[in-house]
């Protein structure tokens, strides 16, 4: 292969929106299955790891927990990573790592030491393979990114409907340890991923941004954009309640008295709704009239999701699980398709990849603590209902948030020109009055005087993006 490609996260290269891309798309449509499919996926195998170790729910829900943590607060780490070596070498590298700590895990004797390889080490790897991913798609398409994203978004769904009976199966059949085992295997498919992620090259004669000696690592200016630092915390509080319901509702039917098999087909509704959910969301958001309020669209989705959480804490039997699982898969759906097209809308292309890395650290510390919290409160009440009402609760307020935030705050922030109106702005301003004559003498004094401006463009590191 040679040496690594840097990637530059090329200023003034026009995206494809197609090509390449396509193949581009369906890699971080496996990457994104992989990453958000296995924290939920590996909750089938809790039972058996609590029989196993003697422990309770809040302790297996570690796993699923550090999972999270390690794919959302690796994020700065991720994008210092991929600002200085790439895209495809980080990917490749997480594939590796990911698919190491699930084999390894198959040899552990404590349930510390499952923390260590599926939660730190698994984490890691997903974590490696998932920002660098979303990057590149976001580079491969411009026009059509709103539907790119939602259709790299449903692989989530895809592989929670294909991991989770699917895991279930290895237990009965070869253990939780022979079922992490074949997992891990399954991970190195990342690597193959890793090298559909060709980098953008400039076309001849197209003169590029900045160069990568000039390019900051990791760009902390996002955070004096106050759009941003409203998502940032919406983003966090909602990751507090997000993934509490998918991780418990196969227990919730468990403890029902559901079969093992019969429980776990939940989360393959929930995923089969949400293939249709990411997608469809993703095409609504990139209609013309629907675009410049996909900030509001998103609110709306977190609204929706809380709601649903709310209503699924009255939930009495396996059908009431049913439908709870139907209506958080659409909801589940639009928050997964909608909120890094939202990121970007925000910040902007140039300053995504340091904006993603940011806002996965902020929300680390509140995936961390979310499903174990959960947990706590179902050692102490054993009452599902409460969990569910404490995540419907969570994720509310992080609609208000996102919604009050954006009415006085981002959607009042000063509007750019658009390139037509700036440039007839621009002829408005250079074009002298009416009744004022202009004599030819003073043009050619003016040219001679100042001859290195004549036909050149200045560039500023504002105008610059």
């Amino acid at each position: 292969m040679g040496g690594a490609v840097a990637d530059e996260g090329p200023t003034g290269i026009t995206a494809p929106d197609g090509g390449w891309g396509w193949a581009v798309l369906f890699g971080c449509f496996v990457i994104t299955g992989f990453s958000y499919a296995f924290p939920k996926a590996v909750s089938v195998f809790f039972k058996e790891l609590m029989r196993e170790f003697g422990i309770g729910y809040s302790d297996t829900a570690w796993i699923s927990s550090i999972l999270l943590a390690m794919l959302y607060g690796t994020g700065p780490l991720c994008s210092v990573c991929v600002n200085r070596f790439g895209c495809r070498p980080v990917m490749l590298v997480g594939g590796l790592f990911a698919s190491l700590g699930m084999v390894a895990a198959s040899f552990c004797r404590s349930v510390i030491q499952v923390y260590l390889t599926t939660g730190v080490i698994t984490g890691l790897g997903l974590a490696l393979n998932f920002q660098p991913s979303l990057i590149m798609l976001n580079r491969y398409f411009n026009k059509r990114r709103p539907m790119a994203n939602g259709l790299a978004a449903a692989g989530s769904p895809v592989f929670l409907c294909a991991l989770s009976p699917l895991g279930q199966l290895l237990q009965d059949h070869y253990g939780w340890r022979g079922g992490f085992l074949i997992l891990g295997g399954l991970l190195l498919n990342c690597c193959v991923c890793a090298a559909l992620m060709r980098p953008l090259a400039a076309r001849p004669g197209v003169v590029t941004g900045p160069q990568q000696s000039s390019r900051r690592l990791l760009d902390l200016s996002v955070f004096r954009d106050r759009g941003f630092v409203i998502y940032a915390v919406a983003a966090s509080v909602m990751v507090l309640g997000l993934f509490v319901p998918p991780v418990f509702v196969v227990s919730y039917a468990k403890d029902m008295g559901v079969p093992d098999t019969k429980a776990a087909f939940l989360l393959t509704i929930l995923g089969f709704i949400d293939i249709f959910a990411r997608p469809a969301a993703g095409f609504i958001t990139g209609l013309k009239k629907v675009r410049p309020y996909s900030v509001y669209l998103f609110s709306f989705a977190m609204f929706f999701n809380g709601f649903t959480d709310l209503t699924g804490s009255t939930a009495s039997d396996y059908g009431g699980l049913v439908v709870f699982c139907i209506f958080f898969g659409i909801s589940y759906g639009m928050v997964g398709a909608l909120q890094f097209e939202v990121l970007m809308a925000i910040v902007g292309t140039q300053k995504f990849s340091s904006a993603i890395g940011l806002v996965l650290l902020l929300e680390a510390v509140a995936v961390l603590i979310g499903p174990p919290s959960g947990g706590k409160l179902l050692d102490a009440t054993h009452v599902y209902k409460y969990v569910f009402i404490l995540a419907g609760a969570e994720v509310l307020t992080s609609s208000l948030i996102l919604l009050l935030g954006n009415c006085f705050c981002i959607g009042r922030r000063p509007q750019k020109l658009q390139p037509g109106a700036a440039a007839a702005e621009e002829e408005k301003l250079h074009k002298p009055p009416a009744d004022v004559g202009v004599d030819s003498r003073e043009v050619e004094h003016f040219l001679k005087a100042e001859p290195e401006k004549n036909g050149e463009v200045v560039h500023t590191p504002e105008t610059s993006v």
